[in-house]
C-alpha cells in the first residue's frame, strides 16, 4: 500500500514522473494549439476524427471547457482585437488583470449565450458534448483520479500542474504579454507580438505576430529562423495521413523584372499586403530614416523608428503629436509616411471595382517613381514585379 502511495500504478521515479508531467502538458498544449485553435476556429487543418475526438476529451479532462466555448471567445478576440468587446485584451483591460486573471475573463465571456451563437458555429453538438462535455467538473474530477492512480499522491501536484497549464500559458501569457511585449514581423492592426522566435513552449502560439497578420494559415513562422514546433506536429501528423492541412500564409512571387500594373498585380499586392507593409518598412521607411538621421542627429529623429513604422491607432496621443512635428519638420520622411498610408489606404477601402483598383495602384507606382526619392522609386518597381500565387517568375 505505502509503495502505491510514493509510486503508483507506473512505479515511475521522481524523474520519471517529471518527464510524464512535461510530456501530458504538451498534449494540452498540441489540444490547444492543433485542434482547438488551428482546427476549430480558424479551419487551417483538418484533423483526423479519432484525433479531434482525442483532444476533446482531453481538453475537458484537463480544463472542463468544451470546444464552443473556446472557439467562440477566440473568434470574437480576432473580431474585435482591443476594441470593446474584445473578450481578454490588455489594451481594453490592462496587461495585470489580463495575466493574473485570463481564464476569469475566458469564463466569463464564454457564459454569454450571444457570444457562443455568434462565433461558435460549426463546433461539435453531437450527444457526447451535449450530455458528457456538458458537465465540466466530471472531467476535471475524472483527471484528478487518474493522476493519483498512475502516480500516486504525487499525482495531486502533477494535476494541479496540468489545471494551470492552461490559465497560466494560454489565457495569461499568450492573450497578454503577447500583445504587449516582443518582437514583431508585421504591422498589423493589432499591438499582437512574437514572444520567442522559436516557439516550443506553448505549441508555437508564441509567434503570435504572426498568427494575427495570418490567421487562417496553418502554420505561425513565417521567416527562415522562426520555429513552429505546433507545424512540426502537423507536418508529422500529414506523413500519417492523420491531418490535412487546408491554408498556410502567401509567400510572395516576384517577376525578374518590373511589369505593366494589372489585375493580376493588384491582386498579388493584397493577398500579399502584410509582406508589402513589411518590405515598404525595410526597404524606404528605415533607409530614409537611417539617411535622415545620419544628416540631422536630432533627439526627435535618433527616436523616431517606432512612430514611423507602426499605425498611428497604436500610437498613444502622446507619440503621435511627436509623429507631427517630426513630418512637419521632415519633407523626406513625411512623403515616404504619406505613401506608406497611401498603400495601405488601397486594400483597406471597401467595395472598390477591379478598375478602380488597378488605376489607383497604377497612379501610386507612377507618383513613387515621380518621388524623386531613391528607395520609393526602387519600391515601385518590385511592387510592380508581384505575380498572383498560380503565376511563377518565370
Amino acid at each position: 500500500m505505502l509503495d502505491w502511495m510514493t509510486s503508483g500504478l507506473l512505479g515511475l521515479g521522481p524523474w520519471g514522473k517529471v518527464l510524464a508531467t512535461f510530456v501530458m502538458l504538451q498534449i494540452s498544449m498540441m489540444a490547444v494549439t492543433l485542434y482547438l485553435h488551428r482546427d476549430q476556429a480558424h479551419r487551417s487543418i483538418d484533423l483526423h476524427p479519432a484525433l479531434r475526438h482525442f483532444f476533446r476529451l482531453w481538453i475537458w479532462m484537463t480544463s472542463g471547457m468544451r470546444t464552443r466555448e473556446w472557439v467562440a471567445v477566440h473568434r470574437k478576440h480576432h473580431a474585435l482585437c482591443e476594441r470593446p468587446g474584445d473578450p481578454h485584451s490588455p489594451v481594453v483591460f490592462g496587461l495585470r488583470k489580463v495575466l493574473l486573471e485570463g481564464a476569469e475573463l475566458y469564463r466569463e465571456e464564454a457564459a454569454k449565450p450571444e457570444t457562443l451563437d455568434k462565433y461558435g458555429r460549426g463546433c461539435p453538438d453531437d450527444w457526447v458534448e451535449r450530455t458528457l462535455y456538458s458537465r465540466p467538473y466530471a472531467g476535471i474530477l475524472s483527471l484528478l483520479a487518474i493522476d493519483v492512480l498512475l502516480f500516486g499522491l504525487i499525482g495531486i501536484t502533477i494535476f494541479a500542474i496540468q489545471m494551470l497549464a492552461m490559465p497560466v500559458f494560454a489565457a495569461g501569457v499568450i492573450n497578454g504579454l503577447g500583445h504587449n511585449s516582443g518582437y514583431r514581423n508585421f504591422e498589423s492592426e493589432d499591438a499582437a507580438t512574437n514572444l520567442y522566435p522559436f516557439a516550443v513552449l506553448i505549441g508555437g502560439e508564441e509567434l503570435h505576430n504572426n498568427h494575427h497578420a495570418f490567421p487562417t494559415s496553418a502554420k505561425f513562422s513565417v521567416r527562415w529562423w522562426e520555429f513552429d514546433i505546433g507545424w512540426m506536429y502537423i507536418c508529422v501528423l500529414r506523413a500519417l495521413g492523420l491531418c490535412k492541412v487546408r491554408r498556410v500564409a502567401p509567400r510572395p512571387k516576384l517577376a525578374p523584372t518590373p511589369r505593366a500594373v494589372d489585375l493580376d498585380t493588384a491582386r498579388a499586392v493584397l493577398t500579399n499586403r502584410m509582406h508589402v507593409l513589411r518590405d515598404y518598412t525595410r526597404c524606404v521607411t528605415l533607409p530614409v530614416w537611417h539617411s535622415e538621421r545620419r544628416a540631422n542627429p536630432d533627439s526627435l529623429l535618433v527616436r523616431a523608428r517606432k512612430l514611423l513604422i507602426r499605425r498611428p491607432s497604436l500610437l498613444d496621443e502622446a507619440a503621435r503629436e511627436r509623429l507631427g512635428v517630426l513630418l512637419e519638420q521632415n519633407a523626406s520622411l513625411r512623403t515616404v509616411y504619406e505613401f506608406r498610408q497611401k498603400l495601405m489606404a488601397l486594400w483597406e477601402q471597401a467595395h472598390v471595382s477591379n478598375d478602380n483598383l488597378v488605376r489607383q495602384l497604377c497612379d501610386w507606382c507612377h507618383q513613387a517613381e515621380a518621388s524623386g526619392i531613391e528607395a520609393l522609386e526602387e519600391f515601385s518597381a518590385r511592387l510592380r514585379g508581384y505575380l498572383p500565387e498560380q503565376q511563377s517568375a518565370a
